[in-house]
């Protein structure tokens, strides 16, 4: 019997969601498709990558570390200029990367997790953290 009783409900309750999804349905959205610009011709987007990897260059310590290994800093704009579109990509794209890697905040943000996750450590096998 209580099976039967269970079953009546989960019946009900499917016809129930069935009548919901269909008044839901019913409503119609308006689709919008239409075409997307490109960002420019390859000419402007290569001019943009040789300057994101020139910026990159000027800095200090990449400057010292070319020196460093022999290299003039005009020997590497020659070399960053005839690269191909699919290696200026990549370069330009590494050094995205190592900039937002040199950023103080995520610095202090991931010692301050560190820290948070040693006193809930601490907190957990019962110890007592007191801040004076």
């Amino acid at each position: 019997m209580v099976t039967i009783r269970r079953t009546a409900w989960f019946f009900a309750l499917a016809i129930v969601m069935a009548g919901w999804m269909g008044v839901l349905g019913s409503f119609r959205g308006m689709a919008e498709a239409s075409m997307i610009a490109s960002h420019g011709g390859a000419g402007d987007l290569r001019a943009a990558e040789i300057a994101k990897v020139q910026t990159f260059l000027e800095q200090k310590v990449v400057m010292q570390k070319l020196v460093d290994y022999g290299v003039s800093p005009d020997e590497a704009m020659a070399k960053i200029r005839s690269m191909s579109d699919s290696e200026l990509h990549r370069l330009a794209s590494l050094t995205e990367r190592v900039a937002a890697g040199t950023d103080a905040v995520g610095l202090l943000i991931g010692v301050a997790v560190l820290v948070i996750l040693v006193l809930v450590i601490l907190m957990l096998m019962n110890k007592r953290v007191v801040v004076r």
